[in-house]
């Protein structure tokens, strides 16, 4: 029985796209959008391919035909390694033109672009349908690996369109987006420029001149010497078990070092709440009383954010993926160590500042025009005030997407003229259909979709679970009390045991009305906070020295006042 989450993480992780056996309770109606396909590269022969599983066909596999229009669902085939029986090359004709295709709701979608050469997509028997094989990376006997392809990912349903570009497995191509909804607003994520591949490959190679850690063994070459791509870390350990090894072994010991007196606070960005963590005497975990702990991790379950320390475990496997998720980033980011409250302490200038850090996503995401793309599976995760990281596009009323292919016209500012869109900041749950949502504009039904655990849309980035990006962020999200750790822990028992009791019904408003107060008052900065008792000072001051008026002076005060207005507008003579 495969569940679509299943299918979506084995996408992931073996690079076989499957059909689910058990289908979402809820099914997308029919639907499609048109996406527009512009050849920026500097080749005549470009091909894409779309593929993906049709929630308005009983979640099957299909791609879409060499016309760009209509889906082909494989049978499900006899033997492994099965051939298409249909030409699902899509050309893009030559530099500067734009192909137009039509896709239907999609789960689980990629649009894929090779250069020079046609790519191989293979059938495998499956349990409840043909299982689509896809080109990999990592895998030297794949017919594509030699190639030139890249793909971005999307989402397509009644919830409406998701869509990012994706550095998670490796760097290839640019691949730039221009999202236009309904109403003519337009989101743009500007990918890398045309020399951007070559520029990440010179910074690696700098790097590792620096710290001898095998950044360059990142980089994949052509028979003829020239750059074929560039792997991630995860896929760079996946060739060589022992490259990065020992790369993160004194950050972390010096991370779990600084928790034993401090306390970490993780910020879940969900139901969960706020959870404070400590690591163990033994120095050998951070635990979160109540919920579960975390061993040290090893470089490779830092970069993939999905095994060993961060893999599912048996208890509170989501509030655990939750925090998990947030503290690997903290490594990735390399802010463990100066950010004990994450990720809302933390900014995007005060990423990747440790000389040990994730290297392969700092250079990226220096190398993009605007700083986006995801370089690492939870690269969504940032305070609730910080730009996104990540390069995803979003919107519930969705009327074209233009995908530029190439890094030509890649650029960072939208033409003249067109709307820029406040996109939504969204969060993060792996607990997404308990959260709380907020609707986007226009669009009335978005909660109740997802209360009814639509599976259309859905983010489709790397890792064990799918990645849910229609959570919105809080727009009004209660500011947090700042209250030191150890009052916490000492006081946090007696405070739970006063809000059972019936007392704190009845001193319920006044308490909150204090509380906020004091939360107020203690969210302020200590600039804002002098500037205010220096107005109160002032007043007093005058108020005590004679300069308000009072009493009877007032009348006397308010004769003089009106008498030397009318003196400035002329109305009074000298000698009345």
């Amino acid at each position: 029985m495969t569940t679509l989450e299943q299918a979506l993480s084995q996408q992931k992780t073996a690079n076989v796209l499957l059909r689910p056996s058990v289908a979402p309770a809820t099914a997308s109606s029919g639907g499609s959008l048109t996406f527009s396909l512009c050849n920026q590269t500097s080749s005549n022969n470009v091909y894409a391919y779309v593929t993906g599983i049709a929630t308005n066909n009983n979640y099957a596999n299909y791609l879409l035909k060499s016309d760009g229009v209509t889906p082909y669902y494989p049978n499900n085939p006899t033997s492994t390694g099965t051939a298409l029986s249909e030409n699902c090359a899509i050309p893009l004709g030559k530099v500067g033109s734009t192909t137009d295709i039509t896709v239907p709701f999609t789960d689980g979608g990629r649009v894929w672009f090779s250069i020079g050469d046609t790519l191989t997509f293979l059938l495998n028997p499956g349990e409840s349908g043909a299982e689509l094989v896809e080109p990999s990376v990592t895998n030297t006997s794949d017919p594509n690996y030699n190639l030139t392809w890249d793909f971005c990912e999307f989402s397509l349903g009644t919830a409406g369109l998701y869509v990012n570009i994706t550095y998670v497995d490796f760097v290839c191509i640019p691949i730039a987006l221009t999202l236009t909804n309904t109403s003519g607003t337009v989101t743009h994520v500007s990918g890398l420029p045309s020399d951007g591949l070559e520029t990440i490959c010179n910074e690696l190679i700098a790097q590792n001149n620096k710290d001898s850690a095998g950044w360059d063994k990142l980089i994949v070459k052509k028979s003829d010497g020239s750059t074929l791509r560039v792997l991630n870390p995860t896929g760079g350990i996946d060739f060589d078990s022992t490259l990065f090894k020992d790369y993160w072994t004194d950050y972390v010991n010096q991370a779990w070092n600084k928790y034993v007196s401090a306390s970490l606070e993780i910020d879940t960005q969900s139901s969960w709440g706020v959870v404070d963590g400590n690591t163990s005497n033994d120095r050998n975990s951070i635990t979160f009383s109540g919920v579960g702990s975390f061993s040290k991790p090893s470089a490779a379950d830092i970069f993939s954010q999905s095994t060993g320390a961060f893999a599912p475990q048996a208890s509170n496997t989501d509030e655990l993926l939750n925090i998990g998720a947030r503290l690997s980033t903290a490594i990735n980011r390399s802010t463990l160590l100066t950010d004990p409250d994450q990720p809302d302490a933390e900014t995007v200038s005060s990423y990747y500042q440790n000389s040990v850090t994730n290297h392969f996503a700092r250079i990226v995401h220096a190398a993009n025009l605007d700083g986006k793309g995801y370089c690492f599976p939870y690269d969504d995760v940032g305070g609730a005030n910080e730009e996104d990281q990540s390069g995803r596009l979003t919107d519930p009323s969705p009327s074209n997407l233009l995908i530029t292919v190439g890094g030509g016209n890649a650029s960072s500012k939208l033409k003249r003229g067109l709307v820029e869109a406040e996109k939504p900041k969204m969060k993060r749950s792996l607990a997404w259909n308990e959260d709380v949502k907020e609707p986007l504009p226009q669009a009335a039904d978005y909660r109740d979709l997802e209360k009814a655990q639509v599976a259309d849309y859905r983010d489709l980035e790397k890792g064990e679970h799918p990645k849910l990006m229609n959570e919105l962020a809080r727009a009004n999200e209660a500011p947090k009390a700042i209250v030191p750790p150890i009052l916490k822990r000492a006081l946090g028992r007696y405070w739970t045991q006063f809000r059972s009791s019936s007392l704190y019904e009845r001193l319920g408003p006044i308490i909150e009305l204090i509380n906020q107060f004091l939360i107020s008052f203690l969210s302020l900065s200590l600039r804002a906070v002098l500037s205010r008792l220096a107005i109160i000072l002032f007043v007093l001051i005058f108020y005590f020295l004679g300069m308000e008026p009072r009493g009877a002076d007032i009348a006397s005060q308010r004769r003089i006042l009106e008498a030397a207005g009318l003196l400035n507008n002329g109305t009074i003579t000298h000698g009345m």
